[in-house]
């Protein structure tokens, strides 16, 4: 990103110089739907990220352009309500919750642009959310702590943008380091660092480029099957509260003889909580081949258990199984399109990508899209 090209634009707008910030995109390293199962997560902040240039005004109007849409925005922080234009939701959202947790504004300019690749499941909202919390903390003064302002980013998605997300992404943009992942309990909001030693290695995404609309019904039939596998599991033992409690013995015993879908999904669950623990043990003792393996298990459970995958990502993770210089892959995200994240030895990356490029396009007539990330700093002011 051009930064003294995004200072230039923003003077020839708002004709005053602006404090610059940026907040990287995340990607999930293992750990996939655990969050709102009481489990764990491991995400990393990415070297993808929303910039944003900012600064005071003498009134109380907010003025928004975002790069990427050529749009303006015009609002006032005594009557913000949500646009149909989508965008400045994620911006007019922070605002509205920093004034009803008491921190006094005034009125601001935000020019907004970013080299996250929006619709790859790499958070460029929750990007989006963070670098705004983090500017108007810095522009107003208000000395907001990072966990505040990672949960004021998520309550942001939640009211004005209507997505009931999780923490995880908020969680990333904010806290991140580069080459360390982050293990991050979603029910206590307790964290470590994991070093993410690659080695000769990169982390490849791989973009689908589709999104089948199954979706949202599946993501919430999931939900339902976890909250029914745990109501059978409390009436016999009433501390359970999330599936971070439970272990197969206790899914053998109250709910395999229930209802097999309800189990399969459930223990899906516990398998995957268990492997990010795994997860965090190999990176600490820098067993990055291992971490693979467990990248491979948590795909073939997403596709079989949780059936939460598509035909396009089973593809891109079955072409690259059999490749030496492929440690592991998966798909990443909510499921039904999206990416996959692959560890991939550095000198192979250019072949990969063509090969499969070329294989993927013959196969589904769609164009993939392929990204190199490496481990970034998490939301911070750009001087």
């Amino acid at each position: 990103m051009d930064i003294e090209r995004l200072k230039v634009v923003f003077k020839s707008i708002y004709y005053n110089d602006p404090l610059v910030v940026r907040s990287p995109g995340r990607i999930n390293i293992i750990g996939e739907h655990t969050d709102y199962n009481g489990g764990f997560v491991m995400p990393a902040a990415i070297n993808k990220a929303i910039y944003l240039g900012v600064s005071k005004r003498e009134d109380d109007e907010i003025h928004l352009y975002a790069e990427d849409f050529k749009q303006t925005h015009t609002s006032n922080i005594s009557s913000l309500e949500s646009s149909k234009k989508g965008w400045p939701n994620y911006i007019l959202g922070v605002a509205d919750q920093l004034q009803k947790r008491g921190y006094k504004i005034g009125g601001f300019n935000l020019y907004i642009d970013g080299d996250v690749p929006p619709g790859a499941g790499l958070s460029s909202s929750a990007a989006v959310e963070c670098a705004t919390a983090f500017a108007l903390d810095q522009l107003f003064s208000l000395s907001i702590s990072k966990l505040d302002m990672a949960l004021i980013a998520q309550k942001a998605e939640h009211t004005f943008a209507g997505v009931n997300c999780g923490i995880m992404d908020q969680f990333a943009s904010v806290f991140g380091k580069k080459d360390q992942a982050i293990v991050l309990d979603c029910r206590s909001m307790d964290y470590r660092y994991v070093p993410l030693q690659l080695d000769g290695h990169k982390l490849v995404l791989l973009n689908t480029n589709v999104k089948h609309s199954l979706s949202e019904s599946a993501y919430n039939k999931r939900r339902e099957s976890c909250e029914q596998g745990v109501a059978w599991i409390k009436e016999a033992h009433p501390s359970v509260e999330t599936l971070r409690d439970v272990d197969l013995a206790m899914l053998d015993e109250y709910v395999k003889p229930k209802d097999t879908d309800v189990y399969t999904k459930c223990k899906f669950i516990v398998g995957e909580i268990a492997r990010l623990i795994e997860a965090a043990t190999d990176l600490e003792h820098g067993k990055l081949k291992e971490l693979g393996a467990l990248m491979f298990e948590t795909h073939q459970g997403l596709r079989n258990e949780y059936e939460v995958s598509c035909k396009e990502l089973d593809f891109l993770v079955d072409s690259v199984k059999g490749l030496d210089y492929v440690l592991g892959a998966r798909m990443m995200g909510g499921g039904f399109g999206g990416c996959t994240l692959n560890i991939v030895a550095t000198e192979y990356i250019d072949e990969l990508i063509e090969n499969i490029s070329e294989t993927y396009f013959k196969e589904f007539s769609v164009k993939l899209d392929a990204y190199i990330v490496e481990t970034a700093d998490g939301t911070s002011e750009i001087v």
